[in-house]
């Protein structure tokens, strides 16, 4: 069996030779500018930095480096919790793992081309976001969850509808395919699906039962309907001021919503991770 160094540093190797195999996006595309190499968009007519501009290129470069660096700490950590924890683990190095990608690519258009991708940012959350849902069944076990059914659905159906409804009509609005407004009303349903079926920090949900959950597990379950429900709540609140969405007059830049969401995801994806790594770390502890 490798150990946990070994395994680290074979992760490490693996997440720097996938990097370099996206490196299709480069900074080759745009203009750099020649005494720092960077874009040269990120400066302005008069050579001086622009600092939204820099903050947003920077934040991007943090954002998919910090998303590597979770996938590699997940992984390592797999086997150092029970095995009925390990599939938690999983499904929290796929959601920091297929971050990473995304945000090197929305980097790279944002290097190359000066321009915030939309496009990027949703195929990240239409795979992340329901396997964020997912990660309830995987940390408080089968017989936590729930016989209930709403529209012929269990938990796992709900969560991932719910999802699903979010993430699409959240891009159709921003995107400009579909009334801004009624993009958010919509979303914002599968937002509630998402909140009634896990619950909150002060209520069991209709697909968890509170009771049956692990005394060592409560903490870290809160802790992820907490994310859920308050972490969560910057998105529509960005939708709102997003200038693509047009709903609100005293509209923000693409930049400014680039930077909130960034530190918004690094916070959400990362720190639903942790969360439940602590939550399996104690449990497996007690278990023993």
């Amino acid at each position: 069996m490798k150990s946990p160094r070994t395994t680290a540093a074979l992760l490490l190797t693996a997440l720097a030779a996938m990097i370099g195999l996206t490196s299709t996006v480069s900074a080759a595309a745009g203009e750099m500018n020649m005494e720092t190499g960077l874009p040269a968009h990120l400066y302005d007519a008069s050579g001086a930095v622009d600092g939204l501009a820099m903050l947003t290129y920077f934040l991007f470069f943090v954002g998919y480096i910090a998303m590597g660096a979770a996938f590699v700490f997940f992984m390592s950590e797999r086997n150092n919790v029970a095995k009925e924890y390990r599939t938690t683990m999983t499904i929290s190095a796929l959601i920091v793992g297929i971050a990473a990608f995304h945000y090197y690519y929305m980097r790279g258009v944002y290097a190359d081309y000066g321009v915030v991708s939309i496009e990027y940012r949703y195929m990240d959350w239409i795979i992340t976001v329901p396997l964020m849902a997912l990660k309830f069944p995987s940390l408080v076990g089968k017989d936590a969850i729930t016989d209930e059914k709403f529209l012929g659905m269990g938990f796992t159906g709900v969560c991932f509808s719910g999802a699903i409804i979010m993430i699409l009509f959240g891009y159709l609005g921003e995107a400009g395919i579909m009334n801004g407004l009624l993009g958010l009303v919509l979303g914002g349903v599968g937002w509630a699906m998402i909140i009634v079926a896990t619950g909150t920090p002060f209520s069991s949900g209709k697909g968890v039962d509170n009771s049956k959950i692990k005394d060592e597990l409560q903490w870290s379950v809160n802790a992820l309907r907490s994310f859920i429900v308050f972490g969560w709540i910057i998105y529509p609140i960005g939708y709102l001021f997003n200038p693509t969405a047009d709903i609100l007059p005293d509209a923000v830049s693409a930049e400014i919503m680039a930077v909130l969401y960034n530190i918004a995801d690094v916070i959400n994806k990362v720190g639903f991770g942790i969360v439940a790594w602590m939550g399996a770390k104690k449990a497996s502890a007690a278990m023993a």
